[in-house]
């Protein structure tokens, strides 16, 4: 369930009330986020060996391959908040916070991909880029999501946003098979899967794979720490542009009278 903003009242008179999104339970998240980063950058730059053909630059896959694995969350978590809001028979902008806030992270973190993967072909390939099936159609799936953040910024009422967004959030997602699935589907510079590959062999050295992981952990810590906390900003920017609009129509009617 998407959280809400949190708000605390008081009862003293002239008492401030406070203005952040932050909670006892999201200090804790974010603490136990840079503490994963942390850990990551110690295991990734100085306890994990080289690898034997990429030598040095296999560190940048401690990088790569988790903020890949978060893109694919945020995006079908913003599919599945979109369909909830879609078909859901209850009101309200919750589920569509939740998946707004679920796509500005994942294209946060799709960004990060493409650029330490251009940065890890440039060192394996020789160039940044190359029109390769997995690259691509990763570029496009950026692009996609790119659109669908804009198509949020357009005009309309929060509920006709709310609609048309969860629309194009159910038609993207299918995108991210065809991403997955595109180093077998086509002819691929890009390496095959290393951990989840179909004959359920696992090619990474046992502390080479344990970085890995703390990677994809760490990384997944701090994309639940952003959406909170940019869920919750959102909400409080729906209800500021709500009551700009509530005053213009009272000074409206002022005006009238």
């Amino acid at each position: 369930m998407p959280s809400q903003p949190a708000t605390t009242t008081s009862a003293t008179p002239g008492a401030v009330a406070p203005t952040g999104t932050s909670t006892p339970f999201t200090r804790v998240l974010g603490a136990a986020a840079l503490v994963g980063i942390a850990w990551l950058v110690a295991f990734g730059l100085g306890f994990s060996p080289p690898d034997v053909n990429q030598r040095e630059s296999v560190r940048i896959l401690y990088v790569h391959v988790p903020s890949a694995w978060v893109a694919y969350l945020a995006f079908v978590v913003t599919a599945v908040a979109s369909g909830i809001h879609l078909f859901s028979k209850r009101h309200g902008l919750g589920w569509d916070r939740l998946a707004g806030a679920s796509a500005e992270v994942g294209v946060l973190f799709m960004g990060v991909t493409l650029v330490v993967g251009a940065m890890w072909g440039r060192l394996t390939w020789g160039v940044f880029w190359e029109w390769d099936a997995r690259l691509t159609t990763t570029a496009f799936l950026f692009v996609t999501y790119i659109g669908y953040l804009t198509v949020r910024r357009l005009g309309g009422t929060h509920e006709q946003r709310a609609r048309r967004s969860a629309v194009l959030a159910l038609l993207a997602v299918l995108e991210i098979p065809l991403v997955h699935w595109s180093v077998r589907l086509w002819r691929s510079l890009h390496q095959d899967a290393t951990v989840l590959r179909p004959d359920g062999e696992v090619k990474m050295d046992g502390l080479m794979l344990f970085t890995l992981f703390v990677g994809v952990v760490a990384f997944t810590l701090t994309y639940v720490w952003l959406v909170i906390h940019r869920q919750r900003t959102m909400a409080a920017e729906d209800a500021l542009e709500d009551a700009g609009l509530d005053l213009a129509i009272e000074s409206r009617k002022a005006e009238v009278g």
